[in-house]
């Protein structure tokens, strides 16, 4: 049985929510009837993170914002992610040289999670906010299980048959010839669907409650929708033009599990195979030079 507590989740939501709007203050009254909580409880949890900085209290309005203790766990967590902190230049020019924006993501054990954003990053949806977390299951962090050990991988696929209709051996097969192309070819792509416009859809939506739990269930469907369509492209040919959504690249650091991905993110422009592996290259040109730079940098913290 999964262990729940009540108490931690109603926290985590409104960080998470402050964390989906990072320039707007929220007020005590549009909290809790944003995230359908009790007033007098969700008073008691806004003061306490206050207390201890991981909020701050306008003087004058009495609204929240993201205080200076989130900034300091943050920078508490570049330690784990040291290819963060000597990324930004790097992937910004790239973003530039490919005229599309470039995200990077990791996973948080059955999550994938959005990190970090470069250069011009317009062509994404406002949806898909940083710390936006989608499930670790296939087809979704693709690139991340081509390159796990076997027992991640297979956890991986028998996840993706866990939804409606139980397991399907043509999505099985699928699966599997897709991570065989990505290990193959060393990056992933993903084409347009129907199934990424409805996530969209519905997390842009104004909620009257919003929260955790909202986020998980469209993010779940998202998953399952995706199994019913073409989402990650296995052959392709150099003259041919795709529908490509995102093209990944995985980003190692002390072993030969990806430690990040680099994300080259809603493409709007079909490409040509040619295109796309030019593109690829590159991508995997920077994601190597700023990992030789942070084990470079880092060195002296590296394990024995």
């Amino acid at each position: 049985m999964t262990l729940y507590s009540p108490p931690t989740a109603r926290a985590l939501s409104i960080l998470d929510l402050l964390m989906a709007n990072p320039y707007r203050p929220f007020g005590l009254t549009e909290i809790t009837r944003r995230l359908n909580l009790n007033k007098a409880t969700c008073h008691a949890i806004l003061m306490t993170m206050a207390q201890y900085g991981f909020l701050v209290q306008h003087p004058r309005n009495k609204s929240y914002r993201l205080g200076p203790s989130i900034v300091a766990a943050a920078n508490s967590a570049l330690a784990r992610f040291p290819l963060l902190e000597y990324a930004r230049p790097v992937f910004e020019k790239l973003s530039s040289e490919i005229g599309c924006g470039m995200a990077v993501t990791a996973i948080a054990n059955r999550q994938q999670v959005l990190l970090a954003y470069y250069g011009n990053t317009s062509g994404i949806s406002e949806a898909f906010q940083l710390g936006l977390r989608l499930p670790n299951t296939a087809p979704i962090a693709a690139c991340f299980a081509a390159f796990a050990p076997t027992n991640e991988m297979e956890a991986w696929l028998t996840r993706a048959h866990s939804g409606p209709g139980g397991y399907s051996e043509a999505l099985d097969k699928s699966l599997r010839i897709a991570l065989i192309n990505i290990r193959s070819r060393g990056y992933e792509v993903t084409l347009r669907t129907e199934a990424e416009k409805v996530l969209i859809q519905r997390l842009s939506e104004p909620y009257e409650h919003w929260g955790l739990n909202q986020q998980e269930e469209h993010s779940q469907q998202y998953q399952q929708d995706l199994c019913r369509e073409p989402y990650l492209l296995d052959k392709i040919q150099s003259d041919k033009s795709y529908p490509v959504n995102t093209l990944t690249v995985p980003i190692f650091l002390y072993d030969d599990t990806p430690a990040m991905c680099l994300v080259a993110g809603s493409l709007k422009q079909s490409l040509t195979g040619a295109d796309i592996e030019r593109i690829a290259q590159g991508m995997r040109a920077s994601a190597e030079q700023v990992k030789s730079t942070a084990l470079r940098r880092t060195q002296k913290h590296l394990p024995p």
